[in-house]
């Protein structure tokens, strides 16, 4: 009887890499060559390309991740793995997570290294800066983009209608909060690039003047976000309706962030009558110099942090940028005493010489109130009372035009009532007297308004946080005032980078002996893709 031979056993194939890519992709276009799409029209060829190819970028993105999973099988760690706890991980067990990314769901297969009574540890998703959430800083940094510009509810819609990703209203919340971790840290460490100049290349130092700014804007928050006092009020007051708070109720529903700005500019030198000029709805003379522009302006705004605190990053981001102090330090006010104080201390704590001006519009919109007492409201005169007593304060006689005021509304015999805006506008430039110096600081070239300030305060805070019917959290406001901040001074893609760095030592660096991840034995090799694709070469 002839011995029978037994087939030695062979070893089971593995599918050709990208094998699901390549059939997404044969797929599409053998939907592009058929007849039925042939009669589409364009718009719904191109919704097919966009649906079909945003699997198939799914598709790549997962087909990479199995080729780093199975680099990582085939050529292991040659030692245990020592977490930062100097405990070895000797036992090795393949693993899977989810993953969400821009294209869709995505599986992440790894080597976890473990041992009992630890946390395992997956040097793989070190090398690929896995976050600790199930969504990709892809998607992450999507979200952080359309939350400093629009609703929740709404970039949870945009996300579904032009990503692959799904990501439900709190989890965005949730993802906002960690996307604008880092910026207090980025800024704090972050060295002021400046640009070059072309007709030498030396570095440009930016305006001569340094200006720094500061507001305060109220924004609706929950109950449990307000502070002390003023959720005590709030919990005090009845309300008219079920669904919205009315007219006067939302005061008692505000916290006040404050914002800042800094910026440099070039003097502009100017005259009490340009200034005035400046102000007419109707531009008569057209300007002889072009007005410089604010360089290398950044803005924020903060609701958890105090005046003072925001105040004094103020001063900190001024110094980064003028370190040796050799340029002329310039403050704008809106006249707010706290403020001023502020302004004044922190000045004196650097040991810096600085020029603390009052807003000239806020001074111009008492002089329109105190004219109401003489004139009426929306004539000329009332025009021509306001224009004449402007020049005399941008001329520097604050002190002379508060006087005039008082003794007008005296020699009429007003009673208290009658002249109390006049008495308010007189107080206001009597009290502010050592910060209206108009005449001396056009004669520099310094501003007079707190123009960058005002936009900021409506930019970063009034055009995002008081949308109709919006009540904040405390963590989702200040994160979103940050992203907006971040794009407001053009700095956001500095700050991402930084971010993912950051995130990187955090989640898996700090986890490692010595914070050092380990590293496959030998480096990646790229694929050959097979006969009949393209190659990939060096």
């Amino acid at each position: 009887m002839k011995a029978q031979t037994i087939p030695e056993e062979q070893p089971e194939r593995q599918p050709p890499m990208f094998a699901q890519s390549r059939e997404q992709f044969e797929s599409t276009v053998r939907q592009l060559f058929s007849d039925r799409v042939c009669q589409m029209t364009h718009s719904d060829v191109e919704q097919l390309v966009n649906t079909e190819g945003t699997e198939l970028m799914r598709r790549l993105f997962q087909d990479h991740l199995s080729l780093r999973a199975r680099q990582e099988q085939d050529q292991g760690l040659s030692a245990a793995v020592r977490g930062a706890d100097e405990v070895p991980r000797t036992h090795q067990r393949v693993t899977q997570q989810g993953l969400m990314t821009l294209f869709g769901p995505v599986q992440v297969e790894h080597t976890s290294y473990q041992m009992a009574g630890v946390d395992s540890l997956q040097p793989l998703d070190a090398m690929l800066n896995l976050p600790q959430q199930s969504y990709s800083f892809g998607v992450s940094r999507r979200i952080a983009q359309e939350v400093a510009k629009s609703s929740f509810d709404e970039v949870v819609a945009s996300i579904q209608q032009t990503t692959g990703a799904d990501v439900p209203k709190r989890q965005a919340q949730q993802l906002t909060v960690g996307a604008a971790a880092d910026f207090d840290e980025f800024y704090s460490h972050r060295t002021v690039v400046l640009p070059l100049l072309p007709q030498t290349g030396q570095s440009k130092q930016g305006g001569e003047l340094m200006v720094l700014s500061g507001d305060g804007k109220g924004v609706v928050m929950r109950l449990e976000a307000l502070l002390e006092a003023t959720r005590r009020a709030a919990e005090l007051q009845g309300h008219k309706m079920a669904k919205r708070l009315s007219k006067g109720e939302k005061k008692d529903r505000k916290r006040m962030a404050t914002v800042a700005a800094v910026y440099t500019v070039d003097p502009h030198y100017r005259t009490p009558e340009d200034i005035l000029s400046d102000l007419a709805p109707v531009r008569l003379v057209e300007p002889q110099q072009e007005r410089p522009r604010p360089q290398d302006k950044r803005v924020w705004a903060s609701l958890i942090k105090t005046p003072e605190m925001v105040l004094r990053e103020a001063f900190e981001e001024g110094l980064r940028r003028d370190p040796l102090k050799q340029k002329i330090w310039v403050a704008l006010s809106d006249g707010n005493q706290k403020q001023l104080e502020l302004f004044e201390e922190l000045a004196q704590e650097y040991g810096i010489k600085l020029t603390i001006i009052l807003d000239i519009i806020h001074v111009l919109e008492y002089l329109w109130k105190a004219t109401t007492v003489f004139n009426q409201e929306s004539t000329p005169q009332a025009e021509q009372w306001v224009d004449e007593r402007f020049l005399e304060v941008l001329r520097g006689r604050s002190s002379q035009v508060a006087a005039g005021i008082r003794r007008s509304a005296t020699k009429r015999g007003l009673s208290s009532e009658e002249r109390a805006a006049a008495d308010k506008c007189a107080s206001y430039l009597l009290n502010h007297g050592q910060y209206m110096h108009y005449s001396e600081y056009l004669d520099n070239g310094f501003p007079i308004a707190t123009g960058v300030i005002e936009g900021a305060c409506r930019y970063l805070v009034k055009d995002r946080m008081d949308i109709t019917g919006a009540r904040w959290g405390l963590d989702s406001a200040e994160a979103v005032l940050r992203l907006r901040a971040l794009r407001a001074s053009g700095d956001f893609d500095a700050y991402w980078s930084f971010h993912e760095q950051r995130e990187y030592e955090r989640n898996h660096v700090a986890r490692y002996a010595d914070g050092e991840v380990p590293q496959l034995l030998q480096p990646v090799q790229k694929p050959r893709l097979s006969r009949g694709h393209l190659t990939l070469v060096d």
